[in-house]
């Protein structure tokens, strides 16, 4: 337990009073020192000479000149600081601007007095000293200083490159004025056949500085490459080149002086205009299935912002530097719409899609900060101090996290940089720090850490960009963004069912919401159905009358047990249409009859039509699985073992991925899981079978494993909002009337049976059949009939006594058969509940 110490003891004099005691010995040498005088021993103070009447009065003066000096350097410097306060409110973009204009003023005065002959004191005495500092190189100052001043206001953002352009030239400049004055003999400023005159003509005092001392000490044929290689320094400062990317630049210098050259007077030939097709079919317009198909589809070219680590760039530079390095991208163009449209059975005109403007923007993503360039430097410090042989060599900065790249040395182990797990989240000031080892297509270890302004990515974005106006597949749903930035979106069909989970508030219902916005905005009612399952009766209620249900959002467990048995029904008619006209996938059907080319049998009545995809969500598994979870089991596993090729994908969403609710046989049928946060290890094993859901950092921040995938994405989940499902249902209500499938609602409903009868209904049936049929009811001949003992036999007898079936017990004798032969279809419905 720490001990609190005294107020007393923490002030300042109470610590000098304590320390000026001393012991009496010390008190002792210090009066033997310094003896003391008869007034100081006596405690009386030294009586007051009289001052004499001129220098008091020159007293007076020189404290009042020193007190009307002091006031007037108070107000100047006072005007000062409020000139610099007011100078430092000023917006950076200006502050730069005058920096430039300043520059840029500088080196035309300069020019004006250094390129010609002026009579002018002034001019004389500036051209004098321009040369005697450069030499004979003065005519490129003005050069020089323009330049700057051009940087400054040409791209006032590059603040780091233009230091680095300063510092560049100025070592290119000092080398060759140091050569140019050793190639005049190394003149100094005085001594005899010297001077300013031979100085100024060679290379100026900067020369001479740069030069003189080594030429002391070395000969010329070592001082000038000496000199030369702190030239050679300021041109690979200027093209900003490492010693190790020499030979690159030189390759790239070869390639951009030769080779292209010879490439430009070749002839040409044409370049024709590629087309776009939407899917590649076969001869009879059927999709052709790839091999190593994935259902998640990605932009092709990632938005790359991995700046190059510079040295010794600042906080506040870094972001100017890499936002002129990096433009931001522009916002896609939407592609056109679909010109043909379906035309519904239930009206005369088309369906009309709502309009992406329905779908408000996003931020625009920033491609460095200031907080990225402290978290670089403290992960160089971690490695710094744990003497681990790598470095940090760039970064991706996604919306919500951003992944650093450290690359290891040779002969380091992965392990080394693993191993700080905790040591690098303690000085990047975050808990949520997940390592990536390596990063998948580099040799790399990524470092994923929260970004401390996230850009909000919103469903507006992610279906206005390329990747997912190329697809027109109506199945096709935005997900997000990745770390490094991509469009994710993904086709439903292909997953083909989807395990969403996440702990309260990580963003599964907004996922689910997003799911379901994506194709109210590309899909029509005769395209895609859809039935939505909500226990919890408020999270899906806005969509209640769209057109592309098949039946009311259901809110009762027991009856969302009863849609899914449905599901499984329709399922099975699909499959046997699908058998009788030799189709292995509901896109051929829909085809074929679509074309024409499907007739039902002579005779028959039936008329095919298309079926629609049919999307099941069930927004809350457990609710499910508490009132049902035999029946909810076992009809989940039937659709997703079977109904892909029908055309049936299910959605799951829950948050409590517990064993007891996602059990083994929904887990090893649903191969596409999205996870969100999660609050313990256990459960992101459960939904991804690896850890690292337990490192998300919630507010759509989610993994996402597809069907085929060995490592989750990491994604943030595009962001809709209420206001805009709202616009987006009210359109596609005015669009078309829900048409509810009766068959749905009056769902297979299970036989109630009386609670006597329990598990014997089968030996109760039985046994009224042999009665009433041999019109003799015998105990005995139960016995024989039905193989069972005495009393299962009794029980029976009295159940069908109490139906009216039999009359009663007569002693020894048979009993009286109180239903004919011709009533017995009727006796067996109603034991049967029918």
């Amino acid at each position: 337990m720490a001990t609190r110490t005294p107020k007393s003891a923490s002030k300042g004099p109470a610590k000098r009073s304590t320390s000026s005691r001393s012991t009496p010995a010390k008190r002792g040498a210090t009066s033997a020192g310094r003896p003391r005088t008869k007034s100081s021993a006596s405690g009386r103070k030294p009586p007051v000479t009289h001052q004499d009447p001129i220098s008091w009065v020159l007293t007076m003066v020189g404290k009042l000149i020193v007190g009307l000096w002091m006031l007037l350097a108070n107000g100047i410097g006072g005007a000062a600081r409020a000139v610099g306060k007011n100078a430092r409110e000023l917006d950076p973009a200006l502050r730069r601007d005058g920096v430039g204009l300043t520059v840029l003023a500088a080196a035309i005065v300069l020019a004006a007095m250094t390129w010609r002959d002026s009579g002018g004191a002034v001019a004389g005495v500036v051209d004098a000293t321009a040369r005697g500092v450069f030499g004979s190189l003065a005519w490129a100052v003005p050069l020089l200083l323009g330049l700057l001043a051009w940087r400054y206001l040409r791209h006032p953002d590059q603040n780091a490159d233009t230091g680095r352009m300063v510092i560049g030239w100025a070592a290119l400049l000092i080398g060759v004025l140091g050569v140019i004055h050793v190639s005049n003999g190394t003149p100094y400023p005085a001594g005899a056949g010297q001077g300013m005159d031979k100085v100024s003509a060679a290379g100026g005092m900067v020369g001479f500085i740069v030069s003189a001392p080594p030429m002391s000490i070395l000969p010329s044929w070592i001082t000038i490459p000496l000199l030369l290689l702190l030239s050679g320094f300021g041109v690979l400062v200027i093209t900003a080149t490492p010693v190790h990317r020499i030979p690159e630049r030189l390759g790239e210098l070869r390639h951009l002086l030769f080779e292209r050259h010879a490439e430009d007077s070749r002839p040409k030939a044409p370049v024709k205009k590629r087309t776009r097709t939407k899917k590649e079919t076969d001869g009879d317009g059927v999709e052709i299935v790839k091999p190593y198909d994935s259902p998640v589809l990605a932009d092709k070219e990632r938005r790359e912002h991995s700046p190059e680590i510079v040295p010794g760039l600042t906080e506040d530079e870094a972001p100017a530097a890499e936002a002129e390095r990096k433009p931001e991208p522009p916002l896609p163009t939407p592609a056109p719409r679909k010109v043909e449209q379906l035309v519904l059975s239930s009206q005369a005109g088309p369906y009309a899609l709502p309009d992406l403007q329905f779908l408000k923007p996003g931020t625009a993503p920033k491609p460095q900060t200031k907080a990225n360039t402290t978290v670089v430097n403290a992960l160089t410090s971690v490695l710094e101090q744990f003497s681990i042989d790598a470095q940090v060599i760039g970064f991706t900065r996604g919306p919500t996290v951003t992944r650093y790249e450290i690359e290891l040395g040779p002969a380091v182990k992965v392990e080394k940089v693993t191993a700080l797990t905790k040591n690098i989240a303690y000085a990047v000031k975050s808990a949520d720090v997940r390592i990536l080892s390596p990063i998948p297509g580099k040799s790399a270890i990524g470092v994923e850490i929260p970004n401390a302004d996230k850009d909000l990515v919103a469903l507006g974005d992610v279906l206005r960009a390329q990747v997912a106006q190329a697809d027109q597949h109506p199945m096709i749903v935005g997900l997000g963004k990745d770390v490094e930035g991509r469009t994710i979106v993904a086709n439903l069909a292909k997953m083909p069912h989807l395990l969403i989970a996440g702990a309260t508030g990580a963003g599964k219902s907004v996922c689910v919401n997003g799911l379901i916005t994506s194709i109210l905005m590309r899909a029509t009612p005769d395209e895609v159905r859809m039935v939505l399952v909500d226990p919890k009766r408020v999270e899906l209620s806005v969509y209640e009358g769209i057109p592309h249900l098949i039946t009311p959002i259901i809110t009762n467990p027991k009856k969302a047990a009863e849609a899914l048995e449905w599901v499984v029904g329709e399922m099975d008619r699909r499959y046997d249409d699908l058998a009788a006209s030799g189709f292995r996938h509901v896109d051929e059907f829909n085809k074929a009859v679509r074309a024409g080319k499907l007739q039902p049998p002579p005779g028959s009545e039936r008329v095919y039509q298309p079926y629609p995809y049919l999307l099941v969500i069930v927004d809350e598994l457990a609710d499910l699985m508490m009132v049902a979870p035999r029946d909810v089991e076992d009809s989940i596993v039937r659709i997703t073992q079977l109904a892909r090729a029908a055309g049936i994908h299910l959605v799951i969403a829950t948050q409590r991925p517990s064993v007891d609710v996602v059990t083994g046989l929904i887990k090893a049928n649903v191969p596409s899981r999205l996870a969100f946060a999660v609050s313990s290890l256990t459960d992101s094993r459960v939904i991804l079978d690896q850890p690292g859901a337990d490192k998300l950092v919630g507010q759509g921040d989610a993994l996402f494993l597809p069907m085929g995938a060995s490592k989750p994405i990491r994604i943030q989940n595009a962001f809709v909002s209420e206001k805009e499902i709202a616009e987006i249902v009210t359109h596609c209500k005015t669009q078309m009337q829900a048409e509810y499938r009766d068959d749905v609602a009056a769902a297979p409903v299970k036989r109630e049976i009386d609670e006597d009868i329990g598990d014997d209904l089968d030996l109760l049936i039985q046994a009224a059949e042999l009665i009433v049929t041999t019109q003799f009811g015998s105990t005995s001949m139960l016995q024989r009939k039905l193989r069972v003992g005495f009393a299962k036999a009794g029980r029976l007898m009295d159940l069908l006594e109490s139906r009216s079936v039999v009359g009663p017990s007569e002693g020894s004798k048979a009993r009286e058969v109180l239903v004919k032969p011709d009533d017995l279809p009727g006796l067996l419905a109603d034991l049967r509940g029918e």
